[in-house]
């Protein structure tokens, strides 16, 4: 009997699959306010106040922090299912027109200040620096030709331009940079400049213009990515296409998400939608042709069933990767119409140098009671002051010695 029990087989019983995470809400669009009273507003130079993770958790919880998500989120519904060539110049407000001028202006600028010669490296050019010197000299004289009277609101609202192309010391250019673009057409529409009835202008017009303009920066001045692939690996500069790009394809008869892997539709429809645009001009500085290798990420998100999906995705990330990450949002600068709680650090209070004196970036802590920005070395992409080189960059050298086409590099 004993022989017996010993021979049975026991009982299979089958493995419980492991739980699966529950996915994170879809943020929504939080309800824009209307601009504010402006005899109410004390205008102030922006300052960073995101200095400790306490204060991040303040902004997270802000009316600012709520401010921008509406913005952003109605910029790119306001581009849903739209080409980029529904919208012509012509028929677009003054101020958008006005906008399309500066951005032009800043583009001539370029021209006028060529890269001084470094060999053929492909880090940061020094010849940027002027170039934001003068950018600044200019953007009085701008800010006046859209409508601002106040010194103190140009003083305020400009500082976001300046901000919008790189870093002046770290000659990078990132994420971060990006937002403070959009955070100066934000600054506009607090003014009553830019209402929401400019909002499809500013995001099939305008911001096309200026992701053409930091792609003539970063060939220019061989701007390097600030942080490694950024904070997702899904560009080495830009977040916003993306979620701009998946509104304007959302509903699309026939382009699906896996459809970034056609090198027909994007040569095709690469001019109208950003998303593809982006795909085509990223790919086109990589050594291997193949988006498993080269943004992983971009290739996991083109197996989704549908452009709701994606666009659904890329506002999780702005939420939680932009917006949600201290690395990013410590260099974020706040103003009087973009305002801190007041429970947030001050960067004089504390001792810590301006923005543009820190050479280092990074995550902050707290050195003998000051606090400081440091490196972190535990996670891929999270640190903001390793030098990356740049990709456009070896592009342009190796034009400049005559190769046919791009040289591909491998990607860093």
């Amino acid at each position: 009997m004993g022989t017996e029990a010993h021979n049975v087989i026991p009982r299979l019983i089958p493995r419980k699959k492991p739980t699966a995470p529950a996915p994170l809400p879809i943020p929504d669009t939080p309800l824009l306010p209307s601009p504010p009273n402006l005899s109410n507003v004390n205008f102030e130079t922006p300052r960073r106040r995101i200095l400790t993770p306490s204060d991040h958790d303040a902004f997270q919880a802000s009316p600012s922090h709520a401010l921008i998500l509406a913005f952003v989120f109605k910029l790119s519904e306001s581009a849903m299912d739209r080409k980029i060539s529904s919208l012509t110049e012509g028929s677009v407000s003054a101020e958008v027109r006005k906008i399309l001028i500066i951005l032009n202006g800043i583009s001539q600028t370029v021209e006028t200040i060529a890269p001084v010669h470094q060999g053929d490296s492909r880090f940061g050019n020094s010849a940027f620096r002027p170039f934001l010197d003068s950018i600044a000299t200019q953007s009085v004289a701008w800010h006046y030709s859209l409508g601002l009277e106040s010194p103190s609101a140009v003083s305020e609202i400009s500082t976001y331009l300046h901000e919008s192309f790189g870093n002046r010391a770290r000659l990078d250019y990132g994420s971060g940079h990006e937002l403070n673009f959009i955070v100066w057409l934000l600054c506009l529409n607090r003014l009553s400049l830019l209402p929401e009835t400019t909002f499809p202008a500013l995001a099939l017009l305008v911001f096309p213009e200026y992701l053409q303009l930091m792609r003539k920066l970063q060939s220019t001045y061989y701007l390097e990515p600030a942080g490694s692939h950024g904070v997702w690996g899904l560009d080495d500069y830009q977040f916003l296409p993306f979620l701009v790009g998946a509104s304007q394809l959302l509903h699309h008869p026939y382009i699906r998400p896996l459809s970034i892997h056609n090198e027909i539709v994007l040569e095709d429809e690469g001019d109208e939608y950003l998303y593809l645009n982006m795909i085509r001009f990223t790919m086109a500085s990589k050594s291997v042709r193949d988006l498993r290798w080269t943004q992983p990420m971009l290739d996991d998100i083109s197996a989704a069933k549908n452009w709701v999906k994606v666009e659904q995705g890329m506002r999780r990330m702005f939420v939680n990767e932009v917006l949600g990450k201290l690395p990013v949002m410590q260099h974020f600068l706040f103003g009087s119409l973009v305002p801190a709680t007041e429970s947030m650090s001050k960067e004089a209070k504390v001792g810590l140098s301006s923005e543009h004196a820190e050479i280092e970036g990074g995550e902050v802590a707290v050195d003998g009671g000051r606090i400081k920005h440091v490196h972190r070395n535990d996670v891929w992409g999270d640190c903001c002051g390793i030098k990356i080189p740049s990709t456009v960059a070896a592009a342009q050298e190796a034009k400049k010695r005559g190769n046919e086409g791009l040289r591909r590099i491998p990607f860093d």
